[in-house]
């Protein structure tokens, strides 16, 4: 058995499908065994109002496939233009590979997986908003 396994702190919330699930009063996990199934973290989630970088846009607009506020295939090509504009920034290995694995998440519908390999970005994004010239 393979797939996604949740470890659940007391309390807190996952979004399966479109349905917000709360764990109990205890520490559980949960296998997701359902390889197309859309998981997101509440505490993980942007909010619209921090979506307010280049790169917290592009988790955003993934993270709204995921919750089924918008059709994966109808923006496909929005999310590729949108991690094409940060390969323009974002020129180092690391995060090339990043966007690389993104580009092939969307691709592949899988927009967890593109979520998470844009993730990865926004520490860098950080630094480079923090830079202002003099």
């Amino acid at each position: 058995m393979s797939g996604l396994v949740l470890k659940l702190a007391p309390k807190e919330r996952v979004l399966v499908n479109g349905a917000v699930i709360e764990n109990g009063d205890r520490r559980s996990r949960l296998s997701i065994v359902t390889p197309d199934a859309n998981i997101l973290r509440l505490r993980d989630a942007i909010h619209p109002e921090e979506a307010n970088t280049p790169v917290r846009r592009v988790c955003y607009a993934a993270q709204l496939v995921l919750s089924g506020d918008v059709d994966g295939e109808e923006d496909r090509l929005q999310m590729l233009r949108r991690i094409e504009e940060l390969s323009q920034v974002f020129t180092d290995p690391d995060s090339r590979a990043s966007l690389a694995e993104a580009t092939d998440a969307v691709l592949s519908d899988n927009h967890y997986r593109c979520l998470k390999a844009l993730r990865t970005l926004l520490p860098r994004e950080d630094r480079l908003m923090a830079v202002r010239p003099s």
